[in-house]
């Protein structure tokens, strides 16, 4: 046990270092033994890391382990437990699991054996059974796994390849043995966790990270990249990464590989099948999809043969799939290895279909399925643990997964030696093992807890490359078994030593013979939505701010005696309130009360932090498409809005955090606007943005700028659209109608101006791409041509509230039309007339 061991300090100056360091960390819970061996030397591979920690200082420490926590909040790392809206900070330990080069090399030859012996597994499942036809394995250990689709039965994948992305879950008894706890392939996760661990501590300890060779993981994900482009048999193919949405506990993973790799991420109803091919929906039409990296269970991918409830698949999907139109890692189906039926006979089967043992044994496993096995695991339940055959429940005992016979009462043991003669085959006994610990940084000290490693590997043309590393999850209670981790888990970082210095590794090919492309790529109707969206909400919350900021300014000035400008200041209140940005509720609000509720309140959906945390949840969906500059700033937005507490009563306390709050936006808007590639995402992002703010200068030129506004209200619009300075410069007598309404509606070098805007929305709707070849305006475009045109030829001097009313009205129908030709989904995709091609 961790807490008998003690160690041996004679193995030099270092080791003495070492272990004086982990004497004065290290908790009465006794030293991990993933650290110490048994004779009670620091193990090699680790004396380093700790003989660079014992060189810092206790505060030291403490600043690169806070320094983790920041990079991994500003990089927005994160999960969401099951049935939770909103997403937490990803657990990252802050010291890594270390793994000798020795060691690595038998783990990844018995993860490569075990992913080829299940890939056959399925071959065979699938197609010709022979292993349940000789007797290898009994037909209920496929047939009766609710994983086996009998849809897919008789299929053949493109490439013959069931299984192409694999994890293997497993563990380390304290004796230095690995056993394999379990499989993965229905949609294995933690690939893109562990690439974004290892951005933060190879950051955090970068001078050890490179001293102690670590190996890189591009590689891995390059030859993963590589293999699927090769799969589709086609020059430049479209590969999709398939999710379920935002919701998904590891949608922020999903996201991270998409934009490391360079896949489009889709949800299901960004595909459509049309002549039992797949295709996209883009904004330039239906495009076709070579490979689908799939994140969706197999039971949710088509509504028509599989889960009619689902709406996370795609209708048609397993007739395309059938037709060999499209390859899919993994395929539907695949999930049935991950049964603990199955671990029953694989032994068996390795020898059977390899002609050799299993390199990387899993735990000892009975299914109870037959009576000889069934009696066993009943005769020895004290020292057994029981698992579901099937699934994550077990039969018979709702809300456990596992259970260790050694802890039932005699009630519960009745009612499970029941239940396992009556239906067997829903239950495995499996041996009950320790796992060995790691060691953890916790409050200020070494702890050891036990952990899991899921290792990865991917299909290629050279057979099957493992990732050199993984996805390790750290338990937070020492008493743990292999069986039953996973509640209150953090994960860490995995380093494989090399045992030579490793190459600088990257996914930007290799070959000169490049083909240069400039292209706007494809953009999913789903992703363009959400953009102009993002650029809306973005416009909506800063218009918003503005408003509250300039009440503000003049309620500080109302207190002084005569004051004159009530006017300025009633409009204000007014149009905050006909927004939704504060509620309506009586007794009415005070005007301070007011602004603190349009700026941080929560009540209200138009309020500036419920438009912030709406233009959040847009950019989570198209993460992958944005830098991580911009999603920094995005949940900065949020965080400084939802500060504007209550108590903060005083204007001058609401005018800072509205100013602060401010610029972020400002600073979002240069990043977009500078860094942003010009594609097609762009262009979406920038119209959202220039309809929302031609249709606000609308509402401020009618609110403020009518015939019987004074000069205070006139001055109240130039300041709203940021033009006090402009207007001054160029008039020098005080505001007036007629130069203020041509500032805001239709001087077109004023980036505020509603002109402006349109102008800009005529250019973007006339780069994109046309569905059509008749050579006709597109509805959009007509809209905004038109609109530009009537505006450039308009007199300020005849602008009148009804005028600037009908405009808006139609700035709301040409956003309408946007979003009837672009934002296609569902029933609405029908909508495309005479697709240029289907690509």
């Amino acid at each position: 046990m961790p807490a008998e061991r003690t160690i041996d300090a004679s193995m030099g100056e270092a080791a003495r270092r070492v272990a004086s360091w982990i004497a004065r960390y290290a908790p009465p819970e006794g030293v991990p033994d993933e650290l110490v061996g048994p004779d009670g030397r620091v193990r090699p591979h680790w004396a380093s890391l700790l003989d660079t920690l014992g060189g810092l200082s206790r505060e030291d420490i403490d600043d690169r382990f806070a320094a983790a926590g920041r990079r991994i909040r500003d990089m927005g790392v994160s999960y969401r437990v099951l049935g939770e809206t909103k997403e937490r900070t990803w657990p990252l330990s802050r010291l890594p699991l270390l793994l000798p080069q020795a060691e690595w090399r038998e783990i990844a030859e018995g993860v490569a054996q075990r992913a080829e012996l299940l890939d056959m597994v399925l071959r065979d499942a699938y197609g010709e059974q022979r292993l349940v036809k000789e007797g290898a394995m009994p037909a209920a250990v496929v047939a009766g796994s609710p994983d086996y689709v009998r849809a897919m039965s008789g299929a053949t994948p493109p490439g013959g390849r069931w299984l192409r992305f694999y994890a293997a879950e497993i563990g380390r008894g304290p004796d230095g043995r690995w056993w394999v706890l379990g499989d993965r392939a229905q949609a294995p996760s933690g690939a893109g966790y562990s690439l974004e661990n290892r951005l933060v501590m190879a950051r955090t300890f970068p001078r050890l990270y490179r001293d102690m060779r670590v190996e890189r993981l591009a590689p891995f994900f390059r030859d993963f990249r590589a293999a699927l482009a090769k799969a589709a048999q086609q020059k430049d193919p479209r590969i999709c990464l398939l999710t379920p949405g935002p919701f998904s506990e590891s949608y922020s993973e999903q996201v991270s590989l998409a934009r490391y790799l360079g896949f489009l991420l889709v949800e299901g109803a960004d595909l459509v099948t049309s002549e039992r091919k797949l295709h996209v929906r883009t904004i330039a039409g239906l495009k076709r999809v070579d490979v689908v990296w799939r994140r969706v269970d197999a039971d949710w991918c088509d509504p028509l043969e599989l889960n009619a409830a689902s709406h996370l698949g795609v209708p048609g999907l397993l007739d395309t799939i059938r037709e060999g139109n499209v390859t899919i890692a993994n395929m539907p189906g695949a999930g049935l290895i991950e049964s603990r039926a199955l671990l029953s006979f694989l032994p068996a089967i390795a020898r059977r279909l390899l002609g050799e043992d299993l390199r990387l044994a899993n735990i000892a496993t009975w299914w109870c399925g037959q009576d000889e096995a069934r009696d066993s695991v009943l005769a020895s339940l004290q020292d057994r643990a029981v698992a579901p055959a099937f699934g994550e429940q077990l039969a018979g005992f709702p809300g456990r997964r596992v259970a260790l016979g050694a802890e039932f009462d005699a009630a519960e043991r009745a009612r499970l030696t029941e239940a396992m003669r009556a239906r067997g085959m829903d239950y495995v006994g499996q041996e009950v093992v320790q796992l060995s610990t790691t060691p953890v940084w916790k409050d200020g000290a070494l702890v050891p807890r036990p952990f899991a490693l899921r290792v990865f590997a991917a299909a290629t043309a050279d057979g099957w490359r493992v990732m050199p590393g993984g996805f390790c999850r750290v338990s937070d209670r020492l008493d743990v078994r292999a069986i039953s981790m996973g509640a209150g888990a953090q994960s860490a970082d995995v380093w494989v030593l090399g045992d030579r210095p490793t190459d600088n590794s990257t996914l930007l090919p290799t070959s000169d013979d490049i083909e240069i492309v400039r292209m706007v790529g494809d953009l999913p109707s789903r992703a363009a939505d959400n953009l102009f969206w993002m650029g809306r909400y973005f416009e909506r919350a800063e218009a918003t701010l503005r408003l509250v900021r300039s009440l503000c300014n003049r309620l500080t000035e109302a207190d002084a005696p005569n004051y004159s400008g009530r006017q300025p200041i009633e409009r204000l209140e007014r149009l905050l309130l006909a927004w939704g940005a504060a509620p309506t509720r009586s007794p009415r609000l005070s005007a301070t009360e007011l602004a603190l509720a349009a700026a941080g309140g929560s009540e209200t959906a138009g309020s500036a932090l419920s438009i912030a945390r709406a233009a959040k949840y847009a950019a989570s969906i198209v993460r992958e498409r944005l830098s991580q500059d911009i999603w920094h700033l995005v949940g900065r937005l949020e965080s400084r809005l939802d500060e504007l507490a209550p108590g903060l009563a005083s204007e001058p306390a609401i005018l800072e955090g509205v100013e602060q709050s401010l610029h972020i936006l400002a600073a979002l808007s240069g990043l977009v606007d500078e860094n942003f590639n010009r594609v097609a995402g762009w262009s979406f992002l920038d119209l959202g943005k220039r309809v929302e703010r031609a249709i606000n200068g609308c509402r401020f030129a009618r609110q403020f700028a009518d015939e019987g506004a004074t000069i205070d209200s006139l001055d109240t619009l130039l300041e709203l659209i940021d033009s006090q300075i402009a207007y001054r410069s160029r008039y020098l007598s005080g505001a007036a109608l007629a130069p203020a309404l041509d500032m805001a509606v239709l001087d077109p070098f004023n980036p505020r101006s509603v002109g402006f805007q349109i102008a800009k929305i005529e250019e973007h709707l006339s780069a994109l791409p046309t569905l059509r070849h008749d050579g006709l305006l597109e509805a959009p475009r007509r809209l905004a041509v038109k609109l530009r045109a009537e505006i450039e030829v308009e007199n300020a001097a005849e602008l009148d509230v009804a005028k600037i009313f009908a405009l808006e009205q139609r700035l709301m129908s040409l956003a309408d039309a946007l979003a009837a030709r672009y934002f296609l989904q569902g029933s609405n995709a029908a909508h495309f007339e005479e697709p240029i091609r289907l690509a």
